[in-house]
């Protein structure tokens, strides 16, 4: 099977700026903290808690401008930039970058939310690690592994042990062709939890490029025996049995991805592989998985 996309752009989400944006950013829960990050003169002023309470108006501009990165990222970075020009501190810029990712400026948008993390020097560490994170799945998007891998490395760090990162990290290994790298990292994140179909899902799209069909074939099915209907799974087990030289269980099984997520890119991927087989020539790879599941 064809491997230009090596364990697939694994992220769904990445696979569409709309997609990314809405699941990849984490914005709701980072909303607050982020437009507290621009007040440290209030828990001088009133206490170390006055700080997660920031004026109601900024807040609700930090929501509508990221609204707006979805619907229009053009006017959501100029809403942005005149906002941070006025004041706007770090909600500001992390809208403005959120947006350059709608706008598929995709380094641009990775260097500011690494800079926006090296600036947040009074915030969390939860919080730089989720921008550092964020700017690892820009470089991603903008098929940059090395530069990806470095921001997933610093993002850990602030976040130990993170499974999200641990597995964003192993698609920037498998990216710039480590799969061993990326299998590691994904032992690490089905260590901490062993039913994440998405990760179950990954580790057989490596464990198929490195020729381990039989272990790729041991977690594919684990994925759907967790999951019968997940789509990402469906369509590696359809390229492992391929592989394998069962022919008939890959039609199976890109035939059913096609009735799960029609018009979606896992469909596209099945479609694609259905007409490589009428043809009798290798189909092709995997190249989307599910959004990512929370622990």
């Amino acid at each position: 099977m064809r491997s230009g996309l090596p364990i697939c752009m694994w992220h769904a989400k990445r696979a569409s700026n709309k997609s990314f944006l809405e699941t990849g950013l984490k914005c709701a829960a980072a909303a607050l903290l982020l437009a507290a990050a621009m007040l440290p003169s209030a828990a001088t002023a009133q206490g170390p808690r006055a700080a997660l309470a920031p004026p109601p108006s900024d807040a609700q501009h930090y929501d509508q401008c990221l609204a707006l990165t979805r619907s229009n990222p053009q006017r959501a970075y100029d809403d942005a930039t005149s906002w941070r020009n006025l004041g706007g501190g770090f909600p500001a810029q992390h809208c403005a970058a959120v947006a350059l990712v709608g706008l598929k400026q995709y380094p641009e948008a990775a260097t500011q939310l690494q800079g926006l993390a090296n600036a947040m020097m009074q915030a969390s560490p939860a919080l730089r690690g989720d921008a550092l994170s964020q700017a690892g799945q820009a470089w991603l998007l903008a098929a940059k592994p090395n530069e990806a891998k470095a921001a997933f490395d610093a993002a850990l760090a602030f976040k130990p042990n993170d499974p999200e990162i641990m597995i964003d990290r192993a698609e920037a290994f498998a990216l710039g062709g480590k799969f061993f790298e990326a299998i590691d990292d994904l032992n690490r994140a089905l260590d901490a939890n062993p039913n994440r179909v998405d990760a179950l899902v990954y580790r057989a799209s490596a464990y198929r490029q490195l020729n381990s069909l039989d272990l790729a074939s041991d977690d594919v099915e684990r994925a759907l025996t967790l999951e019968p209907n997940a789509v990402a799974g469906l369509l590696e087990r359809g390229n492992i049995r391929q592989l394998q030289g069962n022919t008939d269980g890959a039609r199976a099984d890109w035939t059913q991805v096609q009735k799960l997520a029609a018009g979606s890119p896992p469909a596209d991927a099945a479609k694609d592989n259905l007409a490589h087989l009428a043809d009798s020539t290798p189909g092709a790879a995997l190249l989307t998985t599910p959004a990512k599941k929370k622990p």
